[in-house]
């Protein structure tokens, strides 16, 4: 054990200590007690435990009461919900000394250690929310038993740029097998942060027992009797460490370079990790874990991925600028002029979260019916796959109708249009439904680029309208871009971050700017790239030219994924309000009028060339760049724009740029956004004489 309390203490003033306090308990069957820790941080379930220097020397006085009983069996536990969710990441965000990093890395194994090295048998009772370092400590229990309403189950760290450092890389796959670990240590992680369900963490063979919640400690108290006294013997699988562990491998490598390019060291650290937990020697991968997580903790990659664990957990909750919610109105009917996908998938969210009538209207009846049975059939889906209720199910679809009359929004609280991105059209729309709605109706647009102030220039009520720019797939992409136009009130902007929330998406609020941020700073970075194909860069080169950032798809994939034609729109909307930036391109102008959708054309194999009919007709020049040429000018550009933006206050702070590429993106969390990264590649300083982030802020504070 490294850390005094003392020293715990001084290392994280500020830390929210998870206290860990032994208890015996009497249990039939065993002629001695149970020594049962129970962590508890003193919070509700909404601060789950963490360990921190302090909650580890807790942890291991508590483990020294346990063993002076000499029971029968010692038994760890977690507070109502939740057992533990890993390190206290506010702490590690301060730390500045590379010695303090060794002793948090080293510590937690120490501590962890003593559980597996027992000769009394130790049993992880994991009742509630268990991640990354909480998982470990119930791995490294003899046995595990899980309450069936758990909530979440994961390694997070590959996802914050780290790895599992307290013996995850080295218990799991000799628990599970090197595939399932990768699986749980990696594939999840990369995807997002995958959770995993009860079933399958029983099913992989992470816990050998699932009890239900009502009496989970009691059940699990009465199995670990009948494990101690030998009626039970938990099932342990084979390990293959041979052919099957190369598997393994080659899979998680495939998973890293395919997802992050090489631009997470956590990521290939894991994958190093991993290999060497084949040898099973505890001693072993314990130094190389403590060794990686001390270098990581001193790495600015791990503080980008941390500022971006802080912007999606905190600062997405209270979105700067957003006005007081008691100014917000209650929306009890929503309607949606539009029945396109955009549309249909915006209502069947409003539905399913608002549980208020929603009315779609369009142009003729054919497609209102297309747009309402659109919505029908996704509800209906989600009965076949059990997340509603035959019962809910039917109250769903009886909230979605479709009509051609729209007065049927008069008592409507709230309208969003999706129809074409065109001016004009967008402005008859809302001269039209001011005609039928009640003054105090908020109108939104889902508009990806076009003036709101514009749109709601020829109202009598302008102060109403309000973007609510949502990010296709509605249902998956978790950003809402909130655009307050010239005259909008603050009721109205009050409503739609109300509405946001209950939709159970993060809103940013924006300026009324061409394209607002997200749209914005892509179509310039790809701009920039389309401008380099056009001078003669071969496509292959522009398009992998980026692959250093780790970005989760490259340029021309991201263009084929949008749309050439939306992008082509964006492009020319953002030229209009900004020539000397945006450039529309000619090239891209002929391939949309051809009807193509990408550059690239894949094989039965996955591999790509490019689309000979593109290659025909896009007049290239004869100066073609480097792939470093390519990125520096990307990359110059973002910067520029970034702080182009941030000087018309589009958005308050850097902080909000990051969060929407983060959240509309993909944008990964270990590059921080994008503003970590230009100010650790001194783009920042280069393009704009100064760094966009404070040092310490997603960097390594000055020690």
């Amino acid at each position: 054990m490294t850390f005094t309390a003392e020293q715990a203490k001084a290392a994280f003033p500020d830390e929210v200590v998870t206290n860990a306090v032994t208890r015996l308990v009497k249990v039939p069957g065993l002629d001695k007690p149970v020594a049962l820790i129970t962590l508890d941080n003193g919070h509700d379930h909404t601060r789950p435990n963490t360990f921190g220097p302090q909650g580890l020397v807790s942890l291991n006085a508590a483990i020294d009461t346990a063993f002076a009983a000499e029971p029968a069996a010692i038994a760890v536990t977690g507070k109502p919900f939740i057992f533990a969710v890993g390190a206290d990441l506010s702490g590690v965000e301060a730390v500045a000394d590379p010695a303090l990093a060794r002793e948090i890395a080293q510590t937690g194994h120490d501590v962890f250690r003593r559980l597996t090295e027992s000769e009394i048998p130790t049993f992880g009772f994991v009742n509630g929310a268990v991640m990354g370092g909480g998982l470990e400590l119930a791995l490294s229990c003899h046995y595990r038993t899980l309450s069936e309403n758990t909530a979440a189950i994961a390694f997070p760290e590959v996802f914050l740029g780290l790895f599992p450092g307290w013996g995850g890389t080295q218990l799991l796959p000799n628990l599970i097998g090197p595939d399932a670990a990768v699986t749980v240590i990696i594939e999840n992680a990369l995807a997002q942060n995958k959770m995993l369900k009860v079933a399958q963490a029983a099913e992989l063979g992470i816990v050998d027992e699932v009890f239900g919640s009502a009496d989970y400690l009691e059940q699990s108290l009465l199995w670990l009797a009948k494990v101690v006294n030998g009626e039970i013997t938990p099932a342990r699988r084979e390990i293959d460490r041979g052919a099957g562990w190369d598997a393994a491998i080659a899979r998680a490598r495939a998973i890293v370079d395919g997802r992050t390019k090489g631009a997470s060291p956590g990521a290939t650290k894991a994958v190093e990790l991993l290999e060497l937990a084949r040898e099973n020697d505890l001693d072993r991968g314990y130094a190389a874990e403590t060794d990686g997580l001390a270098e990581l903790l001193m790495d600015d990659t791990l503080r980008a991925g941390l500022y971006s664990f802080n912007l999606v957990n905190k600062r997405a909750k209270r979105p700067a600028g957003a006005p007081d919610k008691s100014l917000a109105r209650k929306v009890n009917k929503v309607g949606i002029v539009g029945a396109g996908l955009m549309a249909s998938q915006m209502a069947l969210l409003f539905v399913r979260r608002l549980k208020v009538p929603v009315v779609l209207t369009d142009v003729d009846q054919e497609r209102v019916d297309k747009g309402v049975s659109y919505v029908h059939g996704e509800i209906d889906k989600l009965l076949a796959k059990k997340r509603v209720s035959p019962d809910g199910a039917n109250r769903l679809k009886a909230l979605v109708t479709g009509s051609l009359d729209k007065s049927a929004f008069a008592d409507a609280d709230f309208v969003i249009e999706a129809v074409f991105e065109e001016l004009g059209v967008k402005q008859k729309v809302f001269a039209d439904l001011e005609q039928y709605v009640s003054p105090e109706a908020i109108l939104a647009t889902n508009t990806s680029s076009l003036s709101i102030t514009a749109m709601a220039s020829q109202l009598k009520h302008p102060e109403r309208v309000v973007g609510f720019h949502f990010f296709n797939p509605v249902a998956v992409m978790p950003l809402l871009e909130i655009v307050r136009a010239e005259k909008t009130d603050d009721a109205a902007l009050a409503t739609a971050f109300a509405l946001g929330k209950q939709l159970k998406k993060s809103s940013v609020l924006v300026k009324d700017a061409s394209a607002f941020v997200v749209n914005r700073l892509l179509l310039r970075f790809l701009g920039e790239v389309l401008v380099t194909v056009d001078e003669g860069t071969p496509f292959e080169v522009a398009d992998k030219a980026l692959e250093p950032l780790g970005l989760p798809m490259t340029p021309l994939t991201l263009m084929q994924l949008v749309g050439p034609a939306i992008a082509l729109h964006v492009g020319e909307t953002l030229h209009g309000a900004f020539p000397d930036r945006f450039t529309v391109s000619e090239n891209l102008d002929r391939f949309v009028k051809a009807g193509k959708k990408g550059v690239w054309q894949w094989d039965d194999k996955g591999n790509a060339t490019v689309d000979p009919e593109v290659a025909e007709l896009w007049q290239q020049g004869d100066a073609p760049s480097t792939s470093e040429q390519v990125r520096d000018r990307a990359l110059a550009a973002i910067a520029e724009e970034i702080r182009i933006m941030l000087d018309e206050g589009v958005v308050a702070e850097a902080q909000d740029i990051d969060l929407c590429l983060i959240l509309g993106a993909g944008w990964p969390f270990w590059l921080g956004g994008i503003t970590p990264y230009l100010d650790r590649a001194g783009v920042s300083e280069k393009v704009n004489g100064k760094p966009f982030l404070a040092p310490g802020v997603a960097s390594v504070p000055l020690s």
